[in-house]
């Protein structure tokens, strides 16, 4: 039996090479098959709550940050290939068959976000954006800097991006270490107000917060921070964290998820600062990127600005956690969390993972996709009814 190798290079950029063979391996029986057979394989191995149905939008090298734009495009941002695509299913039949590189040769461009008929792009070290972009998908304007002079280094540095109603620009600067005093912006998430071409500190004592998403009710800003490493298998927390205005500190590296001290740094916590605590603890090592509110449209009651957060996976855990979506339901306050539960899972097949999720997008369809930079594939969940 001959085994095609697409099947191998859907796996290329795996962080583990047993997530490698795991899939290899499991898919081996469909020797001879298509690379659009193999994604529909995956998405079949992808169980979600009663009445919804997992399927394949598009198969896109080490897919990150996901971004909606006018005209049922989708925007993708990625982490290994340099590259930004758009993306658009013509026929309406839940796949892509239109693709197009916006952008190559970028630094890690994880980020996208859509906003005034722009198209911006969060690099290492740079924001920039694209304007007029759909009325010229074909031949892109050149880039026009935002925001540039971001920290240049490897390790937590993708620039997932957000709009808050005002039409400022958020995002997230990480820390260069698994625990370390960081130096401003590292450790912060950062504000560009319209028209600006300099950032101000939204948020501070950070370590490595990924997605951004504000409430569509309240306003306040919703992101995740992964939680750092080397404290055993379930300390400390990973965080969902609240901001509700500027200035607020949530105590990395003094203090990690509701009440853990760092070993380290808990005793130089500085005077007087006052630590703000996780809206809500995920667990420990599940390494949370990408979220979503969902105002409800096309799905059961009890969805309405429920919020979607993609979970990476573990690496520093004896027993595997993450590599799946999670629902959260928020008080009718917007404030705070009143149930989680797992909602998209089957990337963990015992101890051995085939994709890692890193985003979640919300289409006006009530539709969501799901990045998926291992298996490189965008996932689409749909509610049909029973």
């Amino acid at each position: 039996m001959r085994v095609d190798y697409s099947i191998v290079l859907l796996c290329v950029g795996m962080n583990r090479v047993t997530r490698l063979l795991s899939v290899v391996l499991a898919l081996a029986g469909l020797a001879g098959g298509s690379a659009a057979s193999v994604a529909a394989d995956l998405a079949a191995r992808l169980s979600a709550p009663p009445g919804f149905f997992v399927t394949t939008f598009a198969e896109v090298r080490a897919p990150r940050q996901l971004a909606a734009g006018p005209d049922g495009l989708v925007f993708v941002g990625t982490s290994g290939p340099g590259k930004v695509l758009a993306l658009r299913d013509t026929d309406g039949d839940g796949v892509a068959d239109e693709t197009r590189t916006i952008a190559k040769d970028l630094d890690r461009p994880a980020g996208v976000a859509w906003h005034q008929d722009a198209l911006y792009i969060g690099e290492v070290t740079r924001i920039t954006r694209i304007p007029d972009l759909a009325q010229h998908l074909k031949a892109p304007p050149a880039a026009e800097i935002v925001l540039a002079g971001l920290p240049e280094m490897r390790g937590h540095a993708v620039k997932y991006l957000a709009f808050d109603a005002e039409g400022a620009l958020y995002l997230a600067v990480g820390v260069p270490c698994n625990i370390c005093e960081p130096h401003s912006p590292q450790g912060e998430i950062l504000r560009v107000a319209p028209g600006e071409t300099r950032a101000t500190s939204w948020a501070r004592g950070l370590r490595n917060s990924v997605g951004l998403a504000f409430h569509p009710q309240t306003g306040d800003l919703w992101f995740t921070d992964n939680g750092r490493d080397w404290l055993g298998d379930d300390l400390p927390s990973c965080e969902l964290n609240r901001a509700t205005g500027p200035g607020q500190h949530f105590g990395y590296p003094w203090r990690h998820g509701l009440a853990v001290q760092d070993p380290e740094f808990g005793a130089r916590l500085p005077a007087g600062l006052e630590v703000t605590p996780p809206a809500f603890e995920l667990g420990a090592h599940v390494a949370p990127l990408g979220l979503a509110f969902h105002p409800g449209q096309g799905l059961p009651t009890g969805y309405r600005n429920n919020l979607f957060v993609a979970e990476h996976g573990s690496w520093n855990r004896s027993r595997k956690s993450g590599y799946r979506v999670v629902r959260l339901v928020l008080d009718k306050a917007g404030e705070k969390v009143i149930q989680h539960e797992p909602f998209l899972t089957g990337w963990l097949d015992g101890q051995e993972a085939w994709g890692t999720p890193a985003d979640v997008l919300v289409l006006q369809d009530g539709s969501l996709l799901v990045s998926d930079d291992s298996a490189h594939v965008i996932f689409r969940v749909a509610y049909r009814g029973d």
